[in-house]
């Protein structure tokens, strides 16, 4: 039988899902850029609690929509994402109005519970709406207009926060989940056999045991699961744009540093090269390139690290450009390098898991990975921030009157700062860690294959 021709064409639920996603992820990455540095300024948490927080936040976006799957395929794909605009625009709303230590909390929660019905309800649609010979295009165009988003939302949030204040920063994000909320309305109306079997049906609902049975159904999946926790040391270090990144540049640059532009080198780098990634590896097995990912991602920590050794300034089309910003960019843009040949792949993999009917619970499970990643990886920044990189206003009154000299180039930071790159260090590590896991993981899987095709 020929192999079927791919194609750029898809439907128009496939098209109108991805402008969604997009406003959603503007609004999300706005906020999350300066999560870490909102709730240790503006709340008023230390660098451990803050960053604890924001991780459990991120971690626990990543978890729920397996839960939120299955209600998704029982309320209908529509309604799913009506109800989780509102509850993302809320929670953005009140975060910024009312940023207090209990209340920024409940705020937290509801935009988890909001986000966490968006992700399974797209990628599912962007599964529904394809097929074997372009579901690889598709997920790589679903991932550029992610990132477009992303994108967006940090390049807005940078103004905002200087402007404004960093409480304005989530009132932008809700702003923009209200107007995901008004293109949800008018224009998402997926036909049937795009949306869930269960869409509209009132004998077929799946409950909360058909949920777990698949839960136990996809653990006892030993390779998916296993490449899952594998996969989790890659979204580990690239957390650290959120959890470490923004404090550190600050820091040790000084507030005219630009944190949330640094962090969009990643999404443009992928926007720009996505696609033609995809495309020149597409005849690789989805676990090579998922290795290649993997492999180059712990550099990126390492380019980071080595900051120290620019002594001065560079000077670039006639700008100065602070030893820091120069090591962030290049580690940045190798992340998002590494980001294109790993995510768009490792989605294929995860959708082809999926029985039929079931898209949006096995999709939200894909995405557990960064459920571990962001636990553990925010957890463990918030420790390494107040070991090597301390906010300056838990030190002594002298070392912060010779921290103020320092950023102004007038001195050496003091003896507090000594050793910040070190963060980037135990990343790197983490990073090699994942990837020699990944190397057992092929050399295991082949030999098990080969095994199993002499039987047959």
């Amino acid at each position: 039988m020929p192999e079927a021709k791919s194609t750029w064409r898809f439907p128009a639920a496939f098209w109108t899902a991805n402008v969604i996603e997009l406003f959603e992820r503007a609004a999300y990455y706005g906020t999350f850029i300066t999560l870490a540095l909102f709730l240790t300024r503006t709340v008023g948490y230390g660098d451990i609690w803050a960053n604890s927080i924001a991780g459990i936040f991120a971690a626990f976006l990543y978890l729920m929509p397996f839960f939120n799957g299955a209600a998704a395929d029982r309320l209908g794909f529509r309604r799913s994402l009506i109800l989780a605009f509102a509850l993302l625009a809320a929670g953005y709303a009140t975060l910024g109005l009312f940023p207090h230590k209990v209340t920024v909390l409940f705020s937290l929660l509801l935009v988890m519970m909001g986000g966490a019905f968006v992700k399974p309800i797209i990628t599912g649609t962007v599964a529904k709406t394809s097929d074997e010979s372009n579901r690889a295009r598709a997920y790589s165009l679903f991932y550029m207009m992610v990132n477009i988003g992303a994108f967006s939302g940090k390049t807005v949030a940078k103004p905002v926060r200087v402007a404004l204040g960093l409480d304005y920063v989530p009132l932008y994000s809700a702003g923009a989940a209200v107007v995901g909320l008004i293109l949800v309305s008018l224009f998402y109306w997926p036909k049937r056999d795009v949306v869930a079997p269960s869409e509209g049906a009132t004998q077929d609902h799946r409950g909360a045991q058909d949920a777990l049975r698949d839960l136990l159904t996809v653990l006892r999946n030993g390779r998916f699961t296993a490449l899952i926790l594998i996969t989790a040391a890659f979204w580990a270090i690239q957390g650290q744009l959120y959890a470490s990144m923004p404090k550190y540049v600050l820091r040790m640059v000084g507030e005219h540093a630009s944190p949330e532009w640094y962090a969009n080198i990643n999404p443009a780098v992928v926007v720009l090269l996505v696609v033609p990634i995809t495309q020149l590896v597409r005849r690789l097995e989805a676990i090579t390139s998922i290795g290649i990912g993997l492999g180059l991602i712990p550099f990126s920590a390492l380019l980071m690290a080595l900051s120290p050794q620019l002594s001065t300034d560079l000077t670039l089309f006639g700008y100065q450009l602070h030893p820091i910003t120069v090591m962030m960019v290049a580690g940045i843009g190798l992340q998002g390098v590494a980001e294109c040949f790993l995510s768009p792949r490792y989605l294929e993999y995860c959708s082809r898991q999926a029985p039929p009917g079931q898209e949006g619970l096995y999709m939200g499970f894909s995405h557990v990975n960064t459920f571990f990643a962001w636990l553990f990886g925010f957890v463990l920044s918030g420790f390494l921030l107040e070991a090597y990189c301390p906010e300056p206003k838990t030190l002594s009154l002298a070392e912060q009157a010779a921290w103020t000299v320092a950023l102004k180039g007038q001195g050496a930071m003091p003896e507090a700062y000594a050793h910040a790159h070190y963060i980037w260090y135990v990343f790197a590590f983490i990073g090699f860690v994942g990837f020699a896991a990944l190397l057992v993981f092929q050399f295991v899987t082949k030999r098990a294959d080969a095994r199993k095709r002499l039987r047959s």
